[in-house]
């Protein structure tokens, strides 16, 4: 299947938007900041870059995605609801009893969900450990994590940071949404992540800074470029916005964990060219 173009991307980034939107307002709780700030980087990963059969989500030959910031699961429902890994209706469930789609992402209830995360700092070691094994078996899949800024106060991360470079795990990518937001408010002043690019670099990784991680484009071309690095572990620094397309959401520290009422969600949805 040939790979959506930028503008069927773009088109796909606005849904997925919207479905954010949607299901934190029908929830009534959720994390919608830090999900919308990584609208592209899911979209670039799922329908640009990895290898996935969302009819067989345990396919032997596929890449994998860990998300380490478990909270933002919405977005990466929203990217798997749209990829066809479980219907879209699925998503007006999110949080709710008996739900697939729980508050934080469970790998036996969600299908396309690699492993059970939300403990901020794991899943860079899990990822690690994918990797290893991979590697072990001489197997060519590839594995990507996605972590939050806030998340990298986390000692673990950095743990999970030596061991990969350790054991040249080239298959492994780690984006890093950099939102500089956390719930407590900016991440500098809360514990100082910068320079964030030199720090990864000391520990032995190949780092990408991506300008606008908001950038559909940007986004693709840096994941192509981390598949070509060779006897490293990729770090890509992902300049984002939280909450990026909601006009009151972005750069908000309130938006971290707060799901949007009926009204705000109108405007919310209006913002992004729907009307409901």
């Amino acid at each position: 299947m040939p790979k959506p173009s930028v503008s069927e991307l773009k088109e796909i980034c606005r849904q997925v938007r919207r479905d954010i939107i949607v299901m934190t307002n029908k929830a009534g709780s959720g994390h919608p900041g830090g999900s919308l700030s990584a609208v592209e980087i899911m979209v670039a990963l799922y329908f640009a870059i990895m290898k996935s059969d969302p009819a067989n989500p345990a396919w032997p030959e596929r890449d994998y995605f860990i998300l380490s910031k478990g909270h933002a699961c919405p977005v990466v429902y929203a990217a798997l609801a749209e990829k066809g890994y479980f219907p879209k209706q699925e998503l007006w469930t999110l949080r709710k009893f008996g739900s697939i789609l729980q508050g934080h992402p469970h790998r036996l209830k969600t299908p396309g969900i690699e492993a059970s995360t939300g403990s901020l700092g794991q899943g860079l070691s899990i990822s690690s450990g994918i990797a290893l094994a991979l590697k072990k078996d001489r197997k060519p899949n590839r594995v990507f994590c996605l972590t939050g800024d806030g998340e990298q106060n986390e000692g673990q991360i950095w743990e999970a940071g030596m061991t990969a470079a350790h054991y040249v795990l080239d298959n492994l990518t780690a984006i890093c949404d950099r939102n500089y937001l956390m719930i407590d408010g900016n991440t500098e002043n809360v514990m100082a992540l910068d320079p964030l690019d030199d720090k990864w670099r000391a520990f032995g990784w190949h780092v990408i800074e991506v300008a606008d991680g908001n950038d559909i484009e940007q986004m693709v071309t840096a994941l192509e470029h981390a598949k070509r690095i060779a006897k490293k572990p990729t770090m890509i620094i992902a300049n984002t916005i939280k909450g990026k397309g909601v006009s009151f959401m972005e750069n908000q520290a309130g938006w971290h964990g707060l799901a949007p009422n009926d009204e705000q969600t109108k405007v919310a949805l209006a913002e992004l060219g729907f009307t409901e």
